[in-house]
């Protein structure tokens, strides 16, 4: 309104003829039709209202430190095209007393490579000392927790894996087969990361073995694992996994799986110290073979170290 007004008195001004008056117009509009749009482009940015704009689906991430818990496989999996060798070592039992130096003279070790296909996909193979074992497994994200565009409340995962026990035969003369050696572990892996510090997961397993010690044992063993994970600063969290195994499932001289460790982060090294029941660091071993009872002192101390590498860069 001030605008126009002041046009006014400047139209009945004497010095302003018609062709001055004329650009005056023209320049008026001109002016009056840039502010109009400019000022359209300032209300959108007020808005906050951008039609270009995607919503991203955001991937919740960094649910355990590490691709594995303790023993067991963790939500986590190894990024596409990285390589994360692990070196999993574990002294004897802690009650073999000053004699056996609180387990130190003993050690069980496992050396392996988890490679990351994508980011949902990844391959394992590894090697153990105990039983001369060596095992292979895929892990594929059937569903991912995620935020933003899609909103999913809850990681999904499935682990194979199959193991091979090189052992000499103890009676070679009578007749052996290679697939009695062989043992396989299949496990859902269902979890969520809760908050910045707390994660839990659950994991029902099927263990199925060619070969069992006595007719009394099933062939097919049925356990449920639970898992969790508690932030305790920036580099240290707690981590706890428990195997119930079912009844009347496998040899009374076996016991369930317990285990609790700490995570610390050391740049690009992930260190776990943990204590455990269990000698086998393998879904065979420490599912259906744990013998240690915690009560009775039977606990290993054992630590993994995981180191990561690039192999493929993403483009």
């Amino acid at each position: 309104m001030g605008i126009c007004f002041n046009l006014v008195l400047l139209f009945k001004h004497p010095n302003i003829n018609i062709i001055n008056m004329q650009k005056i117009l023209f320049t008026f509009i001109f002016l009056l039709f840039a502010s109009s749009v400019f000022a359209q482009d300032d209300l959108l940015d007020l808005l906050g209202e951008d039609e270009t704009a995607v919503p991203e689906i955001e991937y919740v991430k960094a649910s355990f430190k590490t691709t594995r818990v303790i023993n067991a496989h963790s939500l986590e999996n190894t990024s596409g095209g990285v390589l994360d060798i692990k070196i999993s070592h574990r002294f004897g039992f802690l009650n073999g007393g000053l004699y056996e130096l609180f387990g130190l003279d003993q050690a069980t070790i496992r050396i392996g490579g988890d490679y990351g296909i994508t980011d949902w996909l990844m391959v394992g193979l590894g090697r153990s000392s105990f039983e001369k074992t060596y095992d292979a497994f895929i892990k594929a994200k059937l569903i991912r927790q995620s935020k933003g565009a899609k909103q999913i409340p809850f990681t999904l995962a499935f682990a194979s894996n199959i193991a091979v026990k090189t052992l000499e035969w103890r009676n070679p003369d009578r007749e052996n087969y290679f697939s009695s050696r062989l043992t396989f572990a299949h496990q859902f892996i269902l979890g969520r990361k809760f908050s910045e510090s707390t994660t839990l997961q659950l994991m029902p397993t099927l263990v199925h073995r060619n070969l069992v010690e006595m007719t009394t044992e099933k062939n097919d063993v049925l356990a449920l694992g639970i898992a969790g994970r508690q932030k305790l600063s920036k580099r240290v969290a707690l981590n706890f996994e428990y195997y119930y195994v079912l009844p009347d499932q496998i040899l009374d001289k076996y016991t369930n799986s317990l285990s609790i460790g700490f995570d610390i982060e050391t740049g690009g090294h992930v260190f776990q110290l943990h204590f455990t029941n269990s000698t086998s660091m393998i879904e065979k071993g420490f599912v259906t073979e744990t013998v240690g009872n915690w009560l009775d002192g039977d606990i290993h101390f054992g630590f993994n170290v995981s180191r990561v590498f690039t192999v493929k860069k993403r483009k």
